[in-house]
């Protein structure tokens, strides 16, 4: 089997898809998806209306072995080992990204959190399947320390990016780390990641630099993508989302229809949208989608006191960073965040909590599509399910918000999947023109950032 040699298009699995970020961003790149895994039955209603309808823009090519509905990732390796087995060596890619909670400095950060093991049934899954690319996604926070006693460095034990690297390492994979700024690939939002990459055996020898030159393709691409979109600046939440601003008063009730989508009520209303407002990431966004066909524009029906509350904080609040402890008592708030954002800056990270985040000129939470905007999901790509939930219906349930807050920004992927292509398809050429040398990496690639 020649390594080098790079298919028309190369393809991948996606495991633990959510809504389709990842895959989107990796099939914008050229890559072809086969399947993907994900138990969350709404975001894989997602998924399926966005990658599997007939008309998709980037249909995956399915297995008929697998049924095309939510799965855990245990009951497909437990039902259908036998035809993943048969995969082996057939597969360019598999990318992932494990349940982060268990990880995340916003949340408790248990080592006990059985979401933490989720990295091994990714294991389980590059052992069976053996591709020659890996790629995972999750917060920094994997490669920091769980301790009983809370947060410790990395250097006071093992983290579980360092438990993955050795099983990956054991599969014969070289893998490296790095921490990536999604603001610095055109996402309009500051998203800081984890992104692991890995190049199995055999081929990694043809990459001079290993897993940083993949890295370096990727920043390539980055830069590529930021000059386009934002002039090689950070774009901004304005740039992003100004043509989905409603106003207030008289304004806001001449912008607006009556919501009539999934979940529609009496007194829930939407933008009558016109169009994108002149920026490359608008025009980026709005391209290829009827104004009547974008979906998930309902705006949150907050009372009267909610809205005054919200227009003071945005007229005497910093924007961009979280209310102060005097803010949250001189508002009478008990809630841990909320950011107002700031018109000239990124977004802040966006979370599952649609109220974590205020506009930055309407006294108002996010609707889904500005979260998808800020996400850099086209308006073209349809979120299914229900906007919000709560309770105990958390830990089972996966709506709209949810969706949108849990995905890898398509923009990040597309470089991603842009990035390893490109290094692939030069050592080819350096291959042809007898130029490539074998070349001894490290396992290990030193923690860096973009």
């Amino acid at each position: 089997m020649d390594n080098s040699v790079v298919p028309a298009r190369p393809t991948f699995i996606d495991l633990f898809s959510g809504c389709g970020g990842l895959s989107l961003g990796l099939s914008q790149a050229g890559w072809q998806g086969l399947f993907a895994i994900e138990r969350a039955t709404d975001a894989f209603e997602t998924f399926r209306g966005n990658f599997l309808d007939k008309d998709s823009r980037h249909r995956f090519e399915w297995p008929t072995w697998l049924e095309q509905t939510a799965h855990s990732i245990d009951d497909v390796l437990k039902d259908h080992h036998g035809e993943l087995k048969k995969l082996r060596n057939k597969v360019d890619l598999i990318a992932g990204g494990p349940p982060c909670q268990g990880f995340s400095f916003a949340g408790k950060r248990k080592s006990s959190d059985p979401r933490n093991k989720m990295f091994q049934r990714y294991v389980s899954f590059v052992e069976l399947i053996n591709p020659k690319f890996l790629v995972l996604e999750n917060v920094p926070g994997m490669n920091v320390a769980h301790t009983k006693r809370g947060n410790k460095t990395s250097r006071a034990g093992q983290t579980y990016y360092d438990k993955l690297h050795d099983a990956l390492g054991e599969l014969g994979y070289t893998v490296g780390p790095m921490i990536l700024d999604a603001a610095n690939f055109g996402v309009p939002q500051r998203r800081s990641r984890l992104v692991v990459i890995g190049i199995r055996e055999g081929i990694v020898e043809k990459f001079p630099a290993g897993c940083t030159g993949l890295f370096n393709a990727i920043g390539i691409e980055g830069a590529r993508q930021l000059s386009e979109l934002g002039s090689g600046n950070p774009v901004t939440a304005q740039q992003a989302i100004s043509d989905l601003v409603v106003g207030t008063g008289k304004q806001a009730r001449q912008r607006t229809i009556e919501y009539t989508g999934f979940g529609a009520r009496t007194g829930y209303v939407q933008l009558n949208y016109e169009g994108p407002h002149g920026t490359a990431y608008q025009r980026l966004m709005n391209a290829g989608v009827a104004r009547d066909k974008m979906d998930s524009m309902r705006l949150a029906h907050h009372r009267e006191d909610v809205r005054a509350r919200f227009q003071k904080i945005l007229a005497t609040s910093r924007r961009g960073v979280n209310l102060s402890s005097d803010d949250r008592e001189r508002f009478g708030m008990l809630k841990h965040r909320t950011v107002p954002m700031s018109p000239t800056q990124p977004a802040p990270t966006l979370t599952t909590l649609p109220d974590d985040i205020l506009h930055y000129s309407d006294p108002r939470i996010l609707t889904v599509r500005e979260c998808a905007r800020l996400q850099s999901f086209p308006d073209w790509f349809s979120f299914h399910g229900k906007y919000t939930t709560g309770g105990d219906r958390r830990k089972v349930e996966c709506p709209r918000y949810t969706q949108v807050g849990n995905a890898v920004p398509p923009l990040l992927a597309k470089a991603i999947g842009t990035g390893i292509l490109s290094a692939w398809r030069s050592i080819e050429s350096k291959a042809k023109g007898g130029i490539g040398k074998k070349t001894v990496i490290k396992k290990h690639v030193a923690m860096a950032t973009w």
